[in-house]
């Protein structure tokens, strides 16, 4: 499965959101702010990002501009609903590098198909295999 970061200043939803994947088996990472989510992106790479808009320190639009122009193939989903002109928002996050925009609320199952419609384009690389039981890891030439 994937590896998703979301980055979501309602701790409650980011909660549910990250539960559900997670029980989807995607691996998920999270942050609470678009700065933190930047910084966590750079450290660990994911192979989708989903990000709220309305946050502090960093909002979501520069977060989205950010991490589009250092990683232009980041699939984005952008969410909000938090904000008068929501919609207006949303489709400026297109212009900006998000591929899917959803309004909140949204059901987990509208989330589900925004991330397969992504993946279906754009498909996670394969998880490494874990190592053989019982094999050893081989020193390296010269050591």
């Amino acid at each position: 499965m994937a590896r998703i970061l979301i980055i979501d200043d309602d701790d409650t939803l980011r909660g549910i959101i990250a539960k559900s994947l997670t029980h989807a088996g995607h691996t998920v990472s999270q942050a609470n702010n678009g700065r933190k989510g930047v910084a966590l992106y750079r450290s660990a790479p994911t192979d989708l990002v989903i990000t709220d808009l309305v946050m502090p320190e960093q909002e979501g639009m520069e977060t989205i501009k950010i991490l589009h122009q250092s990683f232009p193939t980041l699939p984005i989903i952008a969410m909000s609903g938090g904000l008068d002109g929501s919609p207006l928002y949303l489709d400026l996050t297109r212009r900006l590098g998000a591929m899917i925009t959803l309004t909140k609320p949204f059901t987990l199952q509208q989330l589900k198909v925004a991330i397969d419609e992504i993946f279906a384009k754009n498909p996670p690389p394969p998880s490494a295999p874990p190592p053989a039981a019982g094999a050893e890891e081989k020193p390296a030439a010269g050591s």
